[in-house]
């Protein structure tokens, strides 16, 4: 019995260090997606982001996403953005902790609300209220995913952890 005890506990040990960190996936905007007199403010206020989420912006022909400097989110300056793409779908990975600053940048899109300034958490992925963000800006990647539509995705491995460890512990 004893030992059926400890190969559940191994295993279930093995299995959560085996799986990587829960991070969930932004729809910015949720079903307003990136667009034109949206409340960034307000849509990041609810949220907390860490190293390993995703913001994922779903936008129309005509608008971008930069990736911008403090000082270029303030003044709505695109001239040096750190990176910048037009494909409709974009995807930036989340992967240093810091404030992350991002605006449209067609002139007068900025200006009309397409910004929006993310603080990460060096924390492991939760749910919870924002703090206030620091003014320490990082680089991020960029890539471009299919549109989706949900507002936040997170994965079912603690539900698959679990169900293994049942199952492990009903043979054993």
């Amino acid at each position: 019995m004893a030992f059926s005890s400890a190969l559940v506990l191994g295993s279930l040990l093995a299995i959560n260090m085996a799986l990587p960190t829960l991070a969930t996936v932004y729809t910015v905007g949720d079903t307003s997606g990136w667009a034109i007199g949206a409340d960034y403010s307000s849509w990041t206020s609810d949220k907390t982001f860490a190293i390993g989420d995703s913001l994922v912006f779903n936008y129309g022909g005509g608008h971008t996403v930069d990736e911008v400097k403090e000082s270029d989110y303030k003044s709505c300056t695109a001239g040096n953005s750190i990176s910048t793409d037009s494909s409709g779908a974009t995807t930036i990975a989340l992967k240093t902790a810091g404030t992350h600053y991002f605006i449209c940048s067609v002139p007068g899109h900025c200006s009309g609300g397409m910004k929006l300034a993310v603080t990460v958490k060096a924390t492991a992925p939760s749910t919870g209220k924002a703090s206030p963000s620091d003014s320490t800006a990082t680089t991020t990647s960029t890539t471009t995913t299919p549109k989706s539509n949900s507002s936040s995705a997170t994965s079912l491995l603690p539900i698959v952890a679990m169900f293994i460890a049942s199952w492990i512990s009903y043979f054993v």
